[in-house]
Protein backbone atom coordinates (compact mmCIF):
# COMPACT_ATOMS: atom_id res chain seq x y z
CA UNK A 1 0.00 0.00 0.00
CA UNK A 2 1.08 3.39 -1.05
CA UNK A 3 2.02 6.05 2.09
CA UNK A 4 0.85 8.34 -0.67
CA UNK A 5 -2.63 7.99 0.60
CA UNK A 6 -5.14 10.49 3.06
CA UNK A 7 -7.99 9.01 4.98
CA UNK A 8 -10.96 10.40 7.08
CA UNK A 9 -13.55 8.21 8.65
CA UNK A 10 -16.94 8.90 10.63
CA UNK A 11 -19.35 6.27 11.54
CA UNK A 12 -22.56 7.38 10.01
CA UNK A 13 -26.57 5.56 11.44
CA UNK A 14 -27.29 4.60 8.25
CA UNK A 15 -26.92 1.52 6.41
CA UNK A 16 -24.66 1.04 3.81
CA UNK A 17 -26.82 0.87 0.90
CA UNK A 18 -28.25 4.32 1.89
CA UNK A 19 -24.93 5.67 1.75
CA UNK A 20 -23.70 3.89 -1.39
CA UNK A 21 -27.05 5.12 -2.91
CA UNK A 22 -26.22 9.02 -2.24
CA UNK A 23 -22.45 8.19 -3.16
CA UNK A 24 -23.50 6.41 -7.00
CA UNK A 25 -25.81 9.29 -7.92
CA UNK A 26 -23.47 12.18 -9.30
CA UNK A 27 -27.00 14.63 -9.26
CA UNK A 28 -26.16 14.38 -5.06
CA UNK A 29 -22.29 15.42 -5.24
CA UNK A 30 -22.84 18.65 -4.15
CA UNK A 31 -24.78 18.37 -1.67
CA UNK A 32 -22.47 16.60 0.51
CA UNK A 33 -19.06 17.99 -1.33
CA UNK A 34 -17.47 19.47 1.81
CA UNK A 35 -14.39 21.45 -0.07
CA UNK A 36 -17.16 23.53 -1.91
CA UNK A 37 -15.39 23.06 -5.44
CA UNK A 38 -18.50 20.40 -6.75
CA UNK A 39 -21.25 22.84 -8.36
CA UNK A 40 -23.10 20.36 -10.65
CA UNK A 41 -22.94 17.02 -12.44
CA UNK A 42 -22.70 16.84 -16.20
CA UNK A 43 -25.20 13.41 -16.14
CA UNK A 44 -27.62 11.77 -13.96
CA UNK A 45 -27.27 8.48 -14.59
CA UNK A 46 -26.29 5.75 -11.55
CA UNK A 47 -22.68 5.71 -11.64
CA UNK A 48 -21.11 1.77 -11.58
CA UNK A 49 -17.40 0.43 -12.72
CA UNK A 50 -16.46 2.22 -16.10
CA UNK A 51 -19.05 4.82 -15.76
CA UNK A 52 -17.88 8.14 -17.37
CA UNK A 53 -19.39 11.26 -15.58
CA UNK A 54 -18.51 15.00 -16.09
CA UNK A 55 -18.97 17.67 -13.09
CA UNK A 56 -18.94 21.36 -13.29
CA UNK A 57 -16.51 22.49 -10.50
CA UNK A 58 -15.22 25.92 -9.29
CA UNK A 59 -11.86 26.39 -7.52
CA UNK A 60 -11.54 30.00 -8.21
CA UNK A 61 -12.20 29.95 -12.05
CA UNK A 62 -15.29 27.46 -13.13
CA UNK A 63 -13.98 24.24 -15.12
CA UNK A 64 -15.66 20.84 -15.98
CA UNK A 65 -13.89 17.77 -15.11
CA UNK A 66 -14.39 14.31 -16.55
CA UNK A 67 -14.49 11.37 -13.95
CA UNK A 68 -14.37 7.59 -14.69
CA UNK A 69 -15.12 5.15 -11.91
CA UNK A 70 -12.22 2.86 -11.26
CA UNK A 71 -13.40 0.99 -7.93
CA UNK A 72 -16.78 -0.50 -7.84
CA UNK A 73 -18.82 -3.01 -5.14
CA UNK A 74 -21.94 -2.52 -4.85
CA UNK A 75 -22.64 -0.80 -1.31
CA UNK A 76 -18.96 -1.55 -0.20
CA UNK A 77 -16.45 0.61 -1.87
CA UNK A 78 -16.85 3.24 -5.03
CA UNK A 79 -13.48 5.41 -6.13
CA UNK A 80 -13.57 7.70 -9.52
CA UNK A 81 -10.40 9.41 -10.50
CA UNK A 82 -9.88 12.47 -13.50
CA UNK A 83 -7.15 13.26 -16.33
CA UNK A 84 -4.81 13.45 -13.15
CA UNK A 85 -5.29 9.90 -12.25
CA UNK A 86 -5.44 10.24 -8.58
CA UNK A 87 -8.10 8.78 -6.96
CA UNK A 88 -11.35 9.42 -4.41
CA UNK A 89 -12.35 6.58 -2.63
CA UNK A 90 -15.30 5.90 -0.15
CA UNK A 91 -15.23 2.68 1.62
CA UNK A 92 -18.27 1.44 3.66
CA UNK A 93 -17.89 -0.83 6.70
CA UNK A 94 -20.84 -2.02 8.73
CA UNK A 95 -20.02 -1.55 12.48
CA UNK A 96 -22.22 -1.17 15.79
CA UNK A 97 -24.26 1.96 15.50
CA UNK A 98 -24.44 2.11 11.75
CA UNK A 99 -21.88 2.33 9.18
CA UNK A 100 -17.86 3.35 8.88
CA UNK A 101 -17.51 5.42 5.85
CA UNK A 102 -13.45 6.11 5.07
CA UNK A 103 -13.02 8.77 2.47
CA UNK A 104 -9.66 8.74 0.85
CA UNK A 105 -8.06 10.89 -1.34
CA UNK A 106 -5.54 8.29 -2.93
CA UNK A 107 -2.69 10.22 -5.43
CA UNK A 108 -0.27 6.93 -5.41
CA UNK A 109 -1.67 6.80 -9.45
CA UNK A 110 -1.53 9.95 -10.27
CA UNK A 111 0.51 11.23 -13.23
CA UNK A 112 2.88 13.70 -11.11
CA UNK A 113 2.04 12.84 -7.34
CA UNK A 114 5.07 15.24 -6.73
CA UNK A 115 2.88 18.33 -7.97
CA UNK A 116 0.07 17.48 -5.63
CA UNK A 117 2.43 17.15 -2.39
CA UNK A 118 3.67 20.31 -3.63
CA UNK A 119 0.42 21.93 -4.30
CA UNK A 120 0.02 21.25 -0.73
CA UNK A 121 -3.66 19.12 -0.83
CA UNK A 122 -2.42 16.02 1.12
CA UNK A 123 -2.67 18.13 4.22
CA UNK A 124 -5.47 20.21 3.36
CA UNK A 125 -7.86 17.75 1.94
CA UNK A 126 -8.41 16.08 5.63
CA UNK A 127 -10.06 19.11 6.19
CA UNK A 128 -12.37 18.98 3.26
CA UNK A 129 -12.79 15.40 3.92
CA UNK A 130 -14.05 15.49 7.52
CA UNK A 131 -16.57 18.43 6.06
CA UNK A 132 -17.40 15.83 3.30
CA UNK A 133 -18.34 13.17 5.67
CA UNK A 134 -19.93 15.43 8.26
CA UNK A 135 -22.47 16.58 5.02
CA UNK A 136 -22.81 12.96 3.67
CA UNK A 137 -23.90 12.08 7.71
CA UNK A 138 -26.47 15.03 7.23
CA UNK A 139 -28.26 13.83 3.90
CA UNK A 140 -28.93 10.27 4.73
CA UNK A 141 -29.47 10.43 8.74
CA UNK A 142 -31.91 13.98 8.17
CA UNK A 143 -35.25 11.86 7.10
Amino acid sequence: MSTRQVSVSRVIDATPKEIFDVLADPTRHQDFDGSGTVRSAKTSERLEMGAKFGMSMKLGVPYVIGNTVVEFVEDEQIAWRHIGRHRWRYQLEEVEGGTRVTETFDWSTALLPRAIEIAGYPTKHPVNMEKTLERLDGLVTSS
